[in-house]
């Protein structure tokens, strides 16, 4: 197989490729990124080679400009890159759909045009929103609050209503994403709640604590993909498929969460903000299509080991910042400082001249 990964170097992608490499050894695998996480790399000396090494070629460039050339001889094509979550989206509200929606669907045609045969595309399950009443399937009404969430549904819709025969199109809608990277993000509940107990002693939620989260551990998110870059047209499913990723098990309170890390790591404290305005955003989310059409590639990590791996993968790191939300942890943060130093434009694009 040849395989095209869009977004490598973010937080899902050095985990994929690691993994896709692990199990298709003899695959070409190529990398397409604008390059602007690419320094946030966080992995402790000595745990193997950074990911890129392990790609066949890497391609840099902005995904709302991919030159067709990247996808000759391409089979499958995993769409990863996005601006991935709902702070960041809702300050480039207008860049999120431009990147996320307009892009994707272009990236698609692309893809068809070459000839390629499996496009997945990384959706998510925010898109319900705010969801009562149940764990939500593929079928049921969705709910998107934010522009993250709307662009996501937005291409969904856009990639449903297309005619791109003989390519099998498949819209993983992810569980909220969590676990150790070598590109580690910690605007992620779960992967914040550990960071706040190693940092300083105390999880500090800051809800009531009783939003819903559906989880899903990276190496599984990576698991999902395997399976998803296989598929064919005329495979259960069709050709064009939207499944929920993740498992049943996974459904959480966000106070679950916070208690599970501190029961890791004896003397830490649990703060709820009990006074916080409700957090509208809670789901939970029924993954049995998911378990029928991919009994193989199920997901394997559990909450305690997604919680030991972020806590081995940290102190390997030597982390111990109590003011971690300020820091490039956070994606956010990241981008702030890049249009501060005058690298990137507001429209997320290199500056000329000053990328370097």
């Amino acid at each position: 197989m040849r395989i095209l990964i869009t977004g490598n170097m973010g937080y899902v992608g050095p985990v994929l490729v690691r993994h896709l490499r692990q199990r298709f050894p003899d695959a070409t695998l190529l990398g397409f990124d604008s390059g602007l996480f690419a320094h946030c790399l966080t992995m402790p000396a000595g745990t193997g080679p950074v990911p890129e090494t392990l790609l066949d070629a890497q391609h840099f460039g902005d995904v709302r400009n991919v030159p067709d050339a990247v996808f000759e001889g391409v089979d499958a094509v995993v769409h990863l890159a996005a601006v991935s979550n709902d702070p960041m989206g809702n300050r480039f509200e207008a860049v999120t759909e431009a990147i996320n929606q307009e892009a994707s669907l272009r990236v698609a045609e692309q893809a068809h045009r070459a000839g390629v045969r499996a496009f997945v595309f990384a959706s998510s399950c925010s898109v319900y929103g705010f969801a009562e009443g149940g764990a939500r399937r593929e079928t049921d009404a969705v709910n998107p609050l934010t522009a993250y969430a709307r662009s996501k549904i937005g291409t969904e819709e856009g990639l449903r209503q297309r005619d791109l025969p003989g390519m099998a199109v498949t819209c993983l809608r992810f569980a909220t994403a969590c676990g150790m990277s070598d590109r580690l993000r910690l605007d992620l509940v779960l992967n914040d709640f550990v960071a706040g107990a190693l940092g300083s002693g105390t999880v500090s939620v800051l809800s009531d604590g009783t939003p819903w989260r559906p989880l899903i551990d990276v190496r599984d998110m990576a698991r999902a993909i395997e399976w998803a870059i296989q598929r064919r047209p005329e495979d259960e499913g069709g050709p064009f498929l939207v499944v929920n990723a993740g498992s049943d098990e996974r459904n959480h309170t966000v106070r679950e969460l916070a208690e599970a890390v501190a029961g890791a790591i004896p003397g830490t404290e649990v703060s709820i903000n009990k006074d916080a305005p409700p957090d509208k955003r809670s789901y939970q989310v029924d993954f049995s299509l998911f378990r029928k059409l991919a009994p193989e590639h199920q997901p394997q990590e559990t909450l305690d080991r997604s919680i030991a791996g972020l806590l081995a993968g940290l102190r390997g790191m030597g982390f111990a910042d109590p003011n971690f939300r300020e820091s490039p942890f956070i994606r956010l943060k990241t981008l702030a400082a890049l249009l501060e130093s005058g690298r990137l434009g507001t429209d997320l694009t290199w500056v000329p001249d000053r990328a370097a």
